[in-house]
Parts: structure tokens; C-alpha cells; sequence
């Protein structure tokens, strides 16, 4: 939900025996504010998931395109997942000693991973895996300014902060120095005006000249999606990672993929990087890998991680990256993603899907843009198609809120609904969420939300 979320949204029908508000209420007592915008909007109290469904602690039912901003990519209590965790649980939990589960996750990444990406390090959280790349890329390269894009998002932390390409770091002052922010390929909302491919990557050719006339040249690192997932599941035209690949080592800078929210399966390909036929120099990784349990990771090449002082001993661990369970969450997941097929399954699915959204897009005047890979779907919802005034904050809300009533939850950020739904999902499931949004997109027009 958008970052104005009120603290008392408007509420599901209770049923007769309502347990939620309370258990709702009493928790915000205790919790601090700041929670996620669709916890606060939703109200929600989970009891148990199935699939690629939740449901309450009232038995309400909820067929899931959230999936915890995509990391439950095997959706919700796997049978393999589960035996996997229990049977770990059982043996030992924390340590950064070897590991059976994760010398096999370790290999098998290194098998799935593109080019020569071989040496990774496994973390808590994505901003963690962030900021080691960066560290890296310092240590590898002995510069120390990085290039972000406008709509990026990397975390919260202060060591990427600076790099949100967005107004979420205002206020959160002062930010470290040589850090820079240039636009995205978004050739919806293009900030020059201009259509691809006409345009012959403009956006790539003002970056060139950014770091000439605004950077003193010492560009450690480009820190780019290949597609952006907070801005709106944002997918480039093809080339541009190609063409920003180019500028790196024109810049004798590496380039970082945080595929953290692109990677094992999201986008129809086991890497989104691979859409495009590159091998980055590092990758970032994280949700998905490993199935909702928390671990992030870094992977690059034998030679970039031996640079020093990232190499040295201590120098780039964590003291729950890598643990035991993490460890066999990883390994579980990885497993069951090849084992299963997911990645052609989120392919399959999800260009049908793309297919459908994009018919619904021509028979509703607020539809303004679908795009997407794989599993990874943004809708974007507009006032007016010609103009492309983004759908008001009330009116986003308000299509969360019928999403709820109609026993589904969707992420909608900046007026841009993010399809996201767990990569087990089936082409039956996706036609009964497209059914829900088609109810929705109807209550929408009849009542003229979205003008509001």
C-alpha cells in the first residue's frame, strides 16, 4: 500500500465470531509504528497458509498475490519445505561452521547461477546483501562512488539509503557522499519525453554523460533491477542492461544486479539477467531464495571476491548468514524450483496471465499499463489513459480494500497493482484472480473510483 496509510483503515465485513480486531488492536500496543502499509491496511491476522491461500484466524479464505512481497516463491507450507525445516530444526540451528544442506546449496547456486558467478555469501536481509556488494565492489575496484536509478529500491539501511530512487529517503539525512541517482528505463513514465526505440537509449547515453560531468570518475559500481520491483514491477525495453553493462567498463566500474526480487523463477527465467544474455560481475539475492525463510545472499566470480579487504577473514560474514536453517531453506527451495519446473511454470503461467491482463487493459478507461515476466506482473491504473495521472492514494486504497472483500490480497504501491503471486500457482488459480480483479475493475468504473 502506498506510505500514507492511515493508522484505521477501513475493515472487513467481521464475521460472527470476530477474533482479528482484537488480536489486531491489542498488537499495536506493543508494536511500534512503521509496519508494512499492507498489514496496517489489511488488518489481517494469519493463522495458517496453504498454497497459494491464507487464511485468518476467523476462517476467512484469501487467495494470495502478495506472497510477502515475493518471497514465498514455493508458496505456503510446502510439504518439501516443511520436512525439510522440521528435520534441520532437529539437528542444529545456528553456527557458521559446514554444513551439509549448505555446501549443497552452495554448489547447486553455483550451477544455476550465470557465466562464471560461483563464490557467494549468504546474509539476513537484502539491504545486508547490498551493502557487502558495494563493499565489494570498493574492494575490488579501489574507487568508491556508485550509480543508482531513479524508482531503484534496495533496502533501508544506511549504507544504501542513498540509492533509493525515490522520496523515501527524505528526511533520513544526511546521506553518505558518492552516491548518485540517474532514470530508469521506465518508457511509460520516460522522464525525457521520448519513445523507444527511437529514442536509442537516452537514458543510458545521460547516464555517460552524469558520470562525466557529475561524478569525479571514480565509479566503484552501476546498482541496477533488471526490473524494478517497488517502482511497479518497471520492465525495461530489451537492451538496456546490455547497453549498461557497456557504461560499466567504459567507467572500468562493475555492474550489480540486484536480483533479490528477480531471481529462482520470478521472471520465467532462473535469473532475470538472463532475459538479456549478460553475466553481471556481482549479484544480489535474497526472497525467494529461500522460500519466506530470512537469508540474502551475494554471488560473483573467484576472482572479484578475492580482492582485499573483503577477502580477509571476518571481513565480509555474518553471524546468521549461512546458518543451519537458512542453510536448508535455501537448499529445499532451490531443489523444489528445478524438481517442480517452477521457472517454466512461472514462465507458462505468467505470459498467459500477461496475456489476459493486457486484453482487460483495453476495456477499462483506468488501465493505463501491463507489463511484466514470468510472475512478475505490474498494472498500472491511472485517472486518465491520455494524460496518465496516476490513480489518487483514496482510490488505490479502495482497490485494496475490494480486492480484501473479495477474498483476495493485492499489492498496489504508487497506484500500480504488483502481481506477484507464488510461483506453484496455476493456471486455474490465476483465472479465478483474474476473475476477482475483473469485479473489482467493474466496481471501479460503475462508481467511478477512480476518478476520485
Amino acid at each position: 500500500m502506498s506510505s500514507d496509510a492511515s493508522r484505521k483503515p477501513s475493515r472487513l465485513p467481521n464475521p460472527p465470531d470476530n477474533r482479528s480486531d482484537p488480536l489486531f488492536e491489542e498488537e499495536q500496543l506493543y508494536i511500534a509504528p512503521g509496519a508494512q502499509s499492507i498489514a496496517l491496511n489489511s488488518r489481517l491476522v494469519v493463522d495458517h497458509g496453504k498454497g497459494v491461500r491464507l487464511t485468518d484466524v476467523d476462517g476467512r479464505e484469501f487467495l494470495d498475490f502478495f506472497s510477502g512481497v515475493t518471497v514465498g516463491s514455493l508458496g505456503h507450507s510446502h510439504p518439501k519445505y516443511v520436512a525439510a525445516l522440521t528435520q534441520q530444526l532437529q539437528k542444529v540451528t545456528f553456527g557458521s561452521f559446514t554444513t551439509v544442506p549448505r555446501l549443497r546449496f552452495l554448489k547447486g547456486l553455483a550451477e544455476a547461477a550465470p557465466g562464471d558467478l560461483r563464490r557467494a555469501h549468504l546474509y539476513s536481509g537484502g539491504s545486508e546483501a547490498v551493502e557487502a556488494a558495494m563493499r565489494l565492489a570498493k574492494a575490488y575496484t579501489k574507487k568508491f562512488e556508485f550509480i543508482g536509478f531513479w524508482g531503484g529500491f534496495h533496502g533501508k539501511t544506511g549504507g544504501v539509503l542513498g540509492l533509493v530512487g525515490d522520496d523515501f529517503k527524505h528526511q533520513r539525512g544526511p546521506l553518505a557522499p558518492g552516491y548518485y541517482s540517474v532514470p530508469y528505463a521506465n518508457c511509460y513514465r520516460c522522464p525525457f519525453q521520448a519513445s523507444h526505440p527511437e529514442c536509442s537509449f537516452l537514458c543510458v547515453e545521460f547516464l555517460r554523460k552524469f558520470i562525466r560531468h557529475n561524478t569525479s570518475g571514480c565509479i566503484a559500481g552501476i546498482l541496477v533491477e533488471p526490473i524494478q520491483g517497488t517502482a511497479g514491477n518497471v520492465v525495461p525495453p530489451p537492451g538496456f542492461l546490455k547497453a549498461l553493462q557497456e557504461v560499466a567498463r567504459e567507467a572500468e566500474a562493475l555492474l550489480i544486479t540486484d536480483e533479490i526480487i528477480t531471481g529462482f523463477g520470478r521472471t520465467g527465467k532462473m535469473f532475470c539477467v538472463e532475459h538479456e544474455g549478460i553475466v553481471p560481475d556481482i549479484m544480489t539475492l535474497g526472497k525467494g531464495m529461500g522460500g519466506g525463510f530470512p537469508v540474502s545472499g551475494l554471488i560473483s566470480t573467484d576472482e572479484i571476491v578475492a580482492a582485499k579487504p573483503f577477502s580477509m577473514p571476518s571481513a565480509s560474514s555474518s553471524s546468521y548468514g549461512g546458518n543451519p536453517l537458512a542453510a536448508a531453506a535455501c537448499l529445499v527451495t532451490l531443489e523444489t524450483i528445478l524438481e517442480e519446473k517452477l521457472v517454466e511454470n512461472s514462465h507458462t503461467v505468467g505470459a498467459w496471465m500477461l496475456d489476459q491482463l493486457r486484453e482487460i487493459e483495453t476495456r477499462y478507461p483506468f488501465v493505463g499499463d501491463v507489463r511484466g515476466k514470468g510472475l512478475m506482473i505490474g498494472v498500472e491504473l491511472v485517472r486518465d489513459k491520455k494524460t496518465k495521472e496516476p490513480l489518487s492514494s483514496r482510490a488505490s486504497k479502495a482497490v485494496f480494500q475490494l480486492a480484501l472483500k473479495e477474498g483476495m490480497i493485492l499489492m498496489i504501491t504508487n497506484s500500480v497493482i504488483r502481481v506477484n503471486p507464488a510461483l506453484i500457482l496455476t493456471q486455474e488459480e490465476g483465472t479465478l484472480g483474474l476473475e476477482k480483479l475483473k469485479k473489482i475493475f467493474d466496481v471501479l468504473e460503475r462508481d467511478k473510483l477512480y476518478q476520485e
